[in-house]
């Protein structure tokens, strides 16, 4: 099968993980974010001016339409950029503009775990063995955008591999001290997970050290999950309570070591 090459488009019929298919009708969708009308809440979205760029790179089997937070992510933050696809031969590509990986941090997970990252901190670059670094503060610093895989563990480890140069970026590793708004519409395997709205705002807004980021992509993110739930209630979509699906379960995580016996473990990305 031929690769599927990158594109900023979106198809009208999405189906969604865990539910009967979900056909979208085009009078009905927004054009902006590609949900319902009865979920759409761009009318509620306030642009934010990000220094630190964010580019969002989706599996193009992984377009939640309903619970999907990717898009709203980007509608928010006006330095960033959303591209549907497997492969780009750089990061200057997928951006569309000149850009170094060496100074873009990949949001990732490998083999950290939690119990191994400094408790008093919740975002955390790792070297190329999958150690903290020791000055995290200076490393930080140092990062102009972070790359986040939006999709399931599976189609995070595709994106991985079939994009060499997210080697040559830093690795971070997201430690959040609050889980997911998601709560029980998506079942995590581990406690960091979170929507990939979530891990961008986190990492923004510690980044830049600026709170309002975060709470206003929550605020978001909370109604549009309001909304679901709402029109849940009313029947007009299915319940599910799908498995964690994206990612930074945090919106992005890299592949891991194999284990012995040889088997792989899964990796780990943010949730759409």
């Amino acid at each position: 099968m031929r690769p599927q090459q990158p594109t900023d488009a979106a198809p009208a019929d999405m189906r969604v993980s865990g539910d009967a298919p979900v056909v979208a009708d085009a009078a009905d969708a927004c054009p902006r974010c590609l949900k319902p009308a009865a979920l759409c809440i761009c009318d509620a979205v306030t642009p934010i001016d990000n220094k630190v760029g964010l580019l969002v790179l989706q599996h193009p089997q992984e377009q939640d339409r309903l619970l999907g937070s990717a898009r709203l992510a980007t509608l928010h933050l006006t330095n960033s950029t959303f591209k549907i696809g497997l492969s780009w031969p750089s990061l200057a590509k997928a951006l569309g503009r000149p850009a170094d990986p060496a100074e873009w941090a990949i949001l990732h997970l490998g083999s950290a775990k939690s119990s191994d990252l400094p408790k008093d901190r919740e975002l955390v670059i790792l070297d190329k063995k999958g150690v903290a670094i020791p000055d995290q503060d200076r490393a930080l610093a140092g990062v102009k955008g972070i790359v986040i895989f939006d999709g399931t563990w599976a189609q995070a480890k595709t994106l991985w591999w079939r994009n060499a140069w997210v080697l040559k970026a830093k690795r971070l590793v997201l430690n959040p001290q609050r889980a997911s708004l998601y709560g029980g519409l998506r079942r995590e395997p581990r406690r960091e997970g979170l929507s990939t709205i979530e891990a961008a705002a986190l990492t923004l807004s510690r980044m830049e050290q600026r709170p309002q980021i975060e709470t206003a992509l929550r605020a978001s993110f909370a109604l549009m999950l309001a909304r679901y739930r709402s029109a849940q209630s009313q029947g007009a979509v299915g319940d599910r309570a799908a498995p964690g699906s994206s990612g930074s379960t945090a919106e992005a995580r890299g592949p891991r070591k194999k284990r012995s016996g040889g088997r792989r473990s899964r990796s780990a990305v943010s949730k759409t």
